[in-house]
């Protein structure tokens, strides 16, 4: 597997394309290859979103699963309101369900996506990176062959881990900038040491405070850009660092190897991710 920086663009729903489309668009103009696109399948997709699905598919865009409807109904506990308050606010929808019920959903994210045609998925990230209460062991039950959490990236077939530094920006409050700045600072840090590198963006992350950061690691660590031009880019995003007082950091996503891989043999049938869902003891 190469070491080049991986880019994922994470809750791709309807209501958010518009975002996304500036977001690839910004990548682009960076010198970025395409991102990877994370697609949340239970949202109203109507003919001309799944159009626009298949025309970033086409242009080279992976497509990976996100869940099912990316919100929660419920708390799954005392620690699941724990981990909202401070990092998932209403999203990680694997802690309100027991093993059964992820992997029902699991298996229903990956089933929406090739019925819609999108074919090949390889890859799944649970909302807020939040596996939930299921083993590793069992894994081998969806047919994603790859899952990512905070940790990294499990190869679901040998049991392989791969993490890597993750850079992220959704700072919605200054508490979450501040963590941020210091995840993000200590993730340059062994991005550049060679450990790799991950960069999960979301819909409205050129919105938030950590906009600036954004587009400085766009064009500290792309891929593709000419070394004299990389340095130069690095230099201007220094000095523009200089006048910005908040910095950020989100622990976020590994380099995912499924692009070395043909698509996963195994598609079980599906069924609604209810499971039995964990009584909320909070």
């Amino acid at each position: 597997m190469g070491t080049a920086p991986h880019l994922s663009i994470h809750d791709v729903m309807p209501e958010t394309l518009p975002a996304v489309r500036g977001l690839i668009r910004q990548c682009h103009e960076a010198g970025w290859p395409p991102p990877v696109l994370l697609v949340v399948p239970g949202r109203d997709w109507t003919p001309a979103a799944l159009r626009q699905l298949h025309d970033w598919q086409s242009a080279g865009h992976e497509i990976a699963g996100h869940g099912w409807v990316h919100r929660i109904d419920h708390y799954g506990g005392i620690g699941h309101r724990l981990h909202a308050a401070l990092i998932s606010r209403q999203v990680a929808e694997h802690l309100c369900l027991d093993a059964e019920g992820i992997l029902a959903l699991m298996r229903r994210c990956y089933a929406w996506l090739t019925v819609q045609g999108l074919h090949g998925p390889r890859l799944y990230v649970p909302p807020a990176w939040a596996l939930g209460r299921v083993p590793l062991s069992r894994l081998n039950e969806q047919p994603f062959p790859y899952v990512e959490t905070l940790r990294g990236i499990v190869e679901v077939s040998t049991g392989r881990w791969q993490s890597r530094a993750l850079l992220g920006y959704e700072a919605g409050n200054p508490f979450q900038a501040r963590a941020l700045g210091i995840s993000n600072a200590i993730n340059r840090a062994r991005a550049r040491r060679g450990a790799g590198l991950r960069i999960g963006l979301h819909p409205h992350d050129p919105e938030l405070a950590l906009a600036d950061d954004l587009q400085q690691d766009l064009a500290r660590f792309c891929p593709n850009a000419p070394a004299p031009a990389k340095a130069r880019l690095t230099r201007a995003c220094s000095a523009a660092s200089t006048r910005s007082s908040h910095e950020a950091a989100y622990a976020g996503s590994a380099d995912p190897p499924w692009a070395h891989h043909g698509p996963h043999p195994r598609l079980q049938t599906p069924r609604e991710p209810s499971g039995r869902r964990s009584r909320d003891r909070a």
